[in-house]
């Protein structure tokens, strides 16, 4: 069959057969099918969808693209954790060194930024010498010897995805539901993840933009690995202000080091609190979801979870000297801290506007292959809820370009919005 059969059927609102899929994704990941194909094809499935049965067809065929992972021998309980996209989002360089530190060993492979999400490699990547291209049998090697791995994705493993990842990201197509969760479920199928946590994100600053649109992605997902025979857990979590103050690479390295260390923002110390007490309790660590979180807190405050970062950023070859003296990391030629301009509370801080101006300062892509900039990125000092007096620092930005910095400080001014009486403090979780 050819591709431009299956992209016309798909065009056209017809269900695509097991068979078609797998034919696509196979020809997709020989390179048989050129990459202007796939980019056609992933809009017709962005704006017609896919049935349950097919996307988990897509999942399978995209997992099974190349070598899959099987942990089984190197730990008792493969346990991994996902989260669908969000701004300030550094969630796993916390959740990860503290799990490991309550004795569940966690390997994790990682993507890049994705529109105006940041990228978990790219912020490790802030660390000068850390690996992100770890083969499988280092990964193997590491979770074993080490009880901590985090890095980007193999080509060995799930390739399929890789391809298609990196395609999405400069074709309008990551917002695709179907995608969303093939792309996310292939790569923990494929990575050996028994038991998996999926943090799925929902507001402005989210891919899914309802409370409605996140419950149908986490079903799909979890319906996906049911079928795949894996434990899921789907937590729901708002992403209407960003995760934390800051976004951008070393920014978010620096909050995550902090919160390490006992510190950081409140929001984003109880969010990874969370995560990690769902991963303890599939790990079988501890029985309870209470037991898990204060074994989680205390792995910060006894300060076992910065060592395991420490652990992790030695082990893939990273300057731990950067970890110890997080002032030493990328730093912008040019800071600015904007004063509020007004009192009053802080009504709406526009999570996608941040992460769409961090992009625009270089921590993100506009193009496929574009480079990182490290340094660059933004700091929001408040949050939604808080009273902040004229004058006081409300936001500060990191810029390599003038121009680019005097070209995001209106469209941040405009993404905060106020009201004269106090509004409701927003969520971490809705469910």
């Amino acid at each position: 069959m050819r591709a431009v059969d299956i992209i016309v059927k798909k065009r056209d609102k017809g269900e695509l057969t097991r068979d078609e899929i797998n034919t696509f994704v196979t020809g997709f990941t020989r390179g048989d099918i050129p990459d202007y194909q796939v980019a056609a094809w992933a809009m017709a499935v962005l704006l017609n969808g896919m049935t349950p049965r097919e996307t988990t067809d897509l999942t399978l065929a995209m997992a099974f693209s190349g070598q899959t992972l099987d942990l089984s021998g190197v730990v008792d309980i493969a346990v991994d954790k996902h989260s669908s996209g969000g701004v300030g989002d550094k969630t796993t360089l916390v959740v990860l060194p503290v799990t490991a530190a309550c004795g569940l060993p966690v390997g994790k492979m990682s993507g890049r930024g994705l529109g105006f999400s940041g990228g978990t490699l790219d912020k490790m990547e802030s660390i000068p010498g850390y690996r992100c291209d770890l083969t499988t049998d280092e990964f193997k090697t590491q979770l074993k010897e080490k009880g901590i791995v985090l890095t980007g994705q193999t080509l060995d493993l799930a390739p399929a995805d890789g391809k298609l990842y990196a395609l999405r990201d400069v074709t309008g197509t990551v917002q695709s539901l179907p995608l969303i969760a093939a792309s996310i479920m292939s790569k923990k199928i494929a990575a050996g993840a028994q038991a998996i946590v999926l943090d799925v994100k929902t507001g402005n600053g989210a891919f899914m933009a309802t409370l409605e649109q996140a419950r149908e992605l986490a079903g799909l997902m979890k319906l996906i690995g049911e079928l795949a025979g894996r434990e899921v857990v789907t937590l729901l979590s708002d992403m209407n202000q960003p995760l934390g103050f800051a976004v951008g690479n070393a920014l978010e390295v620096v909050e995550a080091i902090e919160t390490l260390q006992g510190g950081g923002p409140g929001d984003f110390r109880e969010h990874c609190l969370h995560v990690a007490a769902q991963m303890l309790v599939l790990g079988r660590v501890v029985q309870d979801e209470a037991a898990a979180r204060s074994l989680a807190g205390q792995a910060i405050a006894d300060g076992r979870a910065f060592q395991q970062f420490r652990v992790l950023v030695e082990a893939q070859g990273g300057d731990v000297s950067y970890v110890d003296t997080p002032q030493k990391l990328p730093r912008a030629e040019f800071v600015q801290m904007v004063e509020a301009p007004r009192s009053g509370y802080l009504s709406q801080i526009e999570a996608r506007a941040f992460g769409e101006m961090a992009v625009v300062l270089g921590a993100g892509r506009a193009r496929k292959g574009d480079p990182i900039d490290h340094a660059v990125g933004l700091v929001i000092h408040h949050k939604v809820g808080d009273r902040v007096e004229k004058g006081d620092p409300l936001l500060t930005i990191h810029a390599n370009d003038q121009e680019k910095l005097e070209e995001v400080l209106p469209v941040l001014l405009g993404a905060i919005k106020w009201s004269e009486q106090a509004p409701p403090r927003l969520p971490l979780f809705y469910e």
